[in-house]
């Protein structure tokens, strides 16, 4: 009778080493797991990285745009140091054009 209230009495107390080892084994997997997908790039990940990158270089290209148009404006009034900046700024918007995206 004793044995049966000893084992009665231990159950339970095991069932906290069994959940400990399943949580010790498990573990290994689980970080594994986890740096496997921090070190990899989902493709819904890459096509917003590379929208980003588009609308950030449409934003540059736009600005050199504007700022090329100014000094064309400029240029046009009599302004030879625009004329120059114009120039410079239509071969920084080529160079933007044709970097390759990233």
């Amino acid at each position: 009778m004793r044995i049966i209230i000893v084992a009665a009495l231990t159950v339970p107390l095991l069932s906290g080493c069994v959940s400990t080892v399943k949580t010790v084994v498990t573990a290994p997997v689980k970080a594994v797991g986890q740096v496997a997908d921090w070190s990899t790039t989902s493709q819904d990940e890459a096509d917003r990285n590379r929208g980003r990158e588009l609308r950030k270089r449409e934003e540059r290209v736009g600005k050199l745009s504007r700022d090329r148009d100014k000094a064309t404006e400029k240029c046009q009034r009599g302004n030879a140091e625009q004329c120059r900046r114009a120039e410079v700024l239509d071969h920084e918007i080529e160079a933007e054009m044709a970097a390759p995206y990233q």
